[in-house]
């Protein structure tokens, strides 16, 4: 298996180690999934995500072979400025879901899931080779990539600035900056769901120093056991689950998943990419689409899990999990504490647990819908809800409780 450059921090630190992709990555350290998910919430977590590809795009060509093999617009992406996107198939499958880095005028970062590295190296060479002058670079050996993310994250990253500001606060902002005396590019992005995170491309040399610094300020060491349960809280996408082949064989659309809306652009007439035809006519309907559930019964579902809605079975669930959540209670007006300081005085340290999930369904159930998840032969009560996490607070990320 290969190992990131941050192994032995993880090693010495404890960590459960576990195959992910081909990669010996923790899956927990001593505290275990749920401290970590709750300090991620409540204060800031740390993530290695060196295992991830990033390949750097260049050349007098490059801009023309994004537009053509990314199905969000690379050229209306300025520098200074990250977005999601995807590297769709003709037939408007996702053969990965990424994320378009542009620090520099002149050439991208692309980052792209780790099982699917080699696959997404491959067909990129191969469509580059019908454009003249585009050069990809894999980057994934010399820059490692860490992220930090929780409501103390701003406080704990400033706390290393030694040269240059942090991105303006917005969501997707990129910037360049000296941290703890290594150079280092920095974006306001994340894979959990909160409204305050970055993620720090340092030279693979620096990372391991970077990473101690970070922890020593108070960031928690979070494994890819949290990690899921934190996109899933969010109702983030997982390659394998929302994206790509469904358990019946079937292909899912880009677009029925919601986020996936987000990395789709069709403004432009005129440009043609892979996979827009059949992408233009999923903007006019799918057959299903994801939603995000609970689970109000006791049990939890999991991935495959089949959903039913007065008996006919309506689809499945394509991820699963337990979750914890902060209790929050409101001495007053149900959006007292909500934002700013008054959050403090309602917060009780208490934490407790839910089952949630996403779904792909049929029909198009609206929120509250009462539906029941088949585990293993026994029916659990459900319903379709909006969100499973209210990520509008200034001051901290919190789970909805109705």
């Amino acid at each position: 298996m290969k190992r990131t450059v941050l192994y032995d921090c993880h090693v010495e630190s404890g960590a459960r180690l576990v195959d992910f992709a081909g990669w010996q990555m923790p899956v927990q350290y001593p505290g275990g999934i749920l401290q970590e998910h709750l300090e991620t919430r409540r204060s800031a977590g740390l993530f290695d995500v060196s295992h991830m590809g990033r390949f750097e795009v260049g050349g007098k060509g490059a801009l023309d072979f994004l537009r053509e093999v990314l199905t969000n617009d690379a050229a209306g992406l300025p520098a200074g400025q990250a977005h999601y996107t995807l590297l769709a198939n003709p037939a408007g499958g996702a053969i990965d879901d990424a994320f378009l880095y542009r620090f520099y005028e002149d050439r991208w970062l692309l980052v792209v899931n780790a099982s699917n590295a080699p696959k997404d190296w491959e067909h990129l060479n191969r469509q580059a080779a019908g454009f003249s002058g585009v050069r990809i670079k894999d980057l994934s050996g010399e820059l490692a990539m860490i992220a930090v993310q929780g409501p103390k994250a701003e406080d704990i990253v400033s706390s290393l600035l030694d040269k240059g500001p942090l991105p303006q606060s917005k969501r997707n902002a990129l910037g360049k900056a000296v941290l703890a005396g290594s150079q280092t590019l920095i974006g306001r992005t994340g894979y959990t769901g909160e409204p305050v995170c970055f993620e720090l491309f340092v030279q693979a040399s620096a990372a391991g120093r970077i990473w101690q610094i970070l922890k020593e300020k108070g960031a928690h060491p979070v494994g890819l056991g949290a990690r899921d349960t934190l996109r899933l809280e969010a109702s983030l996408p997982l390659y394998g689950h929302e994206y790509g082949i469904d358990l019946d064989g079937q292909e899912i659309p880009i677009l029925t998943c919601p986020t996936g809306r987000f990395g789709v652009d069709l403004n432009d007439p005129n440009r043609r990419f892979i996979g827009r035809e059949a992408i233009a006519m999923q903007s006019a309907g799918v057959e299903k689409r994801i939603y995000p559930i609970r689970i109000t019964g006791k049990g939890i579902g999991r991935a495959g899990s089949p959903v039913f809605l007065e008996g006919r079975q309506i689809g499945r669930l394509t991820s699963g999990t337990m979750v914890p959540y902060w209790v929050r209670r409101a001495a007053g007006p149900a959006n007292q504490g909500e934002q700013g300081a008054g959050w403090q005085e309602h917060f009780t340290g208490q934490s407790d647990q839910r089952a949630i999930g996403l779904a792909l369904l049929s029909g198009k159930p609206g929120p509250q819908t009462k539906i029941e998840i088949d585990n293993r032969g026994r029916r659990l009560e459900a319903i379709v809800v909006k969100r499973n996490l209210d990520n509008r607070s200034a001051l901290f990320t919190f789970a909805v409780i109705e």
